[in-house]
């Protein structure tokens, strides 16, 4: 009999039809409240995404999974899992938060786990104030650091670290293997079965500084073992995260997802998928890991800050020109407020931001060409590589959002400004939330930075007080010194940080309801509780 391997994960949910992601240990049919689809195999693993018809409305549906037949999910002892359509999308709830490592829950150097805390409050509560969405922003899994003891003894087990990969995560077999422990976990699973996911990649689920730059980029690629590992990541990537990304038309029309259920072995075909991917950053004809959701009036417009990055100095750009027309065109519409994902902050605490303007300035030897050697080392060293270091691309999103706030131009929406434009972000391993206005440029829309990093991978406390004093009036100055030193503009746009930083393992929170907004951020506790580490109101 089929056994199933991980999930069920309900990924998007939209009217009356939802999309269940499941994984089998051998090839089935899937069924979900009556809807049947054949698994499709890649190198061994079998996948299914099961779109649901039919659903009804404004309800609350359990289902169970079935494997030829027989029904193996939910397992004895868990509540039902649940399918929940809304007929209206006010108030919205969105969970959010990136780097969550793979530990087991009594693992105290990891603390206590956002996602186990969020899992047992939702047990605890009416299915009415369950978070609506839960958006992942990148660090779903660790494939270089922070590999838990059990994927270090299964590599270990299988080759030597003085080869390839060394320690770190090298073939697709074993991204299978970190997906399967991350969310394998009793109570991770039923609340990835039951609350609605959206994902985006970061650097970790990948490797840490990935893609950087054009250095980093030409050293990486000179190795034996960069190839391979590249390439499982993005099939990896492609199966368990961004499949799920996609509404369910986009599902049933995909191309690539025909050719893998035609296929005998699917891994060939995935394969050559993976590898034009990588080849973004050369202005190969991209592939989009960007998307966008719309929940009502609220626009969540997700993009991708990774792979395809154009890293050619002349050039650099954190979103290719292909991707970031998409962006542009859907920023645009009537809505109440406009979140805008991406896994890396787009406002850094401000001493931060400059430095990181500095140094990409320095890499281009504003200070000359002996100091560029030593900026770019910095640049890799310090991970200075977020918005603030692609600064053509900040500044082409500075003008969108100063447009859509404004409501002018081709970016205005029919229905008026937004009345909130929000930047949901990860990576840095604390939280905080900023709030940004335009001094020379008159718009109506608020607009604000919501930090939420780490749901489970807290930052040493040596590093805390670095982080701290990069959000401090002295670190600005200091900031802008150098900005100044290296000939650079001040921003159009200007922030402040209005909450935060927070350190430690945190959940973020949205609530939207008709144009108010409020955030919430709260700190996990262990036994699956929360301590509130602030809020505050948006409009």
């Amino acid at each position: 009999m089929p056994r199933l391997v991980l999930g069920p994960l309900l990924r998007f949910v939209e009217g009356t039809r939802a999309t269940v992601w499941v994984e089998a240990d051998s090839a089935c049919t899937v069924e979900v409240l009556g809807c049947r689809v054949s698994t499709f195999p890649v190198a061994g693993h079998h996948y299914a995404i099961v779109v649901v018809d039919g659903l009804p409305a404004d309800d609350v549906t359990p289902y169970e999974v079935s494997l030829d037949g027989e029904r193996v999910w939910p397992f004895e002892g868990w509540p039902a899992s649940v399918i929940r359509t809304r007929a209206s999308a006010v108030p919205l709830r969105v969970a959010f938060g990136s780097c969550r490592a793979a530990a087991p829950l009594d693992d105290s150097s990891h603390g206590a786990d956002a996602l186990h805390s969020l899992a047992e409050r939702m047990r605890r509560q009416p299915v009415d104030e369950w978070p609506d969405l839960l958006m992942l922003l990148g660090d779903q899994v660790y494939a270089d650091d922070n590999i838990s003891p059990l994927t270090l003894a299964r590599i270990r087990y299988r080759r030597s670290q003085s080869t390839g990969a060394g320690w770190e995560v090298a073939n697709f077999g074993e991204y299978t293997e970190l997906y399967e422990e991350s969310w394998s976990i009793p109570a991770i699973r039923w609340l990835l079965s039951t609350l609605p996911t959206a994902m985006i990649f970061d650097d970790h689920d990948v490797r840490d500084d990935w893609n950087t730059s054009d250095a980093w980029l030409r050293e990486i690629r000179s190795t034996s073992w960069w190839q391979d590992r590249i390439e499982a990541a993005l099939m990896s990537y492609w199966i368990y995260q961004h499949l799920g990304n996609l509404p369910p038309a986009e599902i049933e029309s995909s191309p690539l997802l025909a050719r893998l259920r035609d296929a005998a072995d699917g891994e060939p075909v995935l394969r050559e998928f993976a590898r034009h991917a990588d080849r973004n950053i050369e202005g190969a004809a991209p592939v989009r890991w960007s998307y966008h959701r719309d929940f009502g009036a609220v626009r969540l417009l997700v993009v991708d800050s990774r792979c395809g990055r154009v890293v050619d100095a002349a050039r650099r750009a954190m979103v290719g020109p292909e991707e970031w027309a998409w962006v542009e065109q859907h920023a645009t519409g009537a809505f109440d407020h406009l979140l805008i994902a991406t896994s890396l902050p787009f406002l850094l605490p401000e001493g931060i931001h400059h430095l990181e303007a500095w140094n990409e300035a320095t890499c281009d030897r504003r200070w000359g060409a002996r100091f560029a050697r030593t900026a770019e080392w910095l640049r890799q060293r310090a991970d200075l590589e977020h918005w603030a270091a692609f600064g053509r691309s900040f500044d082409q999103m500075t003008r969108l959002v100063g447009e859509v706030a404004g409501g002018k131009g081709r970016h205005g929406g029919p229905g008026g400004t937004p009345a909130t434009i929000t930047f949901l972000s990860g990576d840095v391993h604390f939280s905080y939330l900023a709030e940004a206005r335009f001094p020379q440029r008159d718009v109506t829309s608020r607009i604000y930075q919501a930090v939420c990093s780490p749901l489970r991978n807290p930052l040493a406390m040596g590093m805390r007080s670095g982080q701290r004093f990069g959000a401090t009036r002295t670190a600005t100055r200091i900031g802008r010194a150098l900005g100044r030193s290296a000939r650079i503009p001040p921003p159009e746009l200007q922030w402040e940080l209005v909450a935060g930083p927070a350190f430690g393992n945190q959940l973020g929170e949205l609530e939207l309801d008709g144009r108010a907004g409020l955030m919430r951020l709260s700190g996990a506790l262990p036994e699956g509780r929360f301590q509130e580490s602030f809020s505050a109101r948006l409009s």
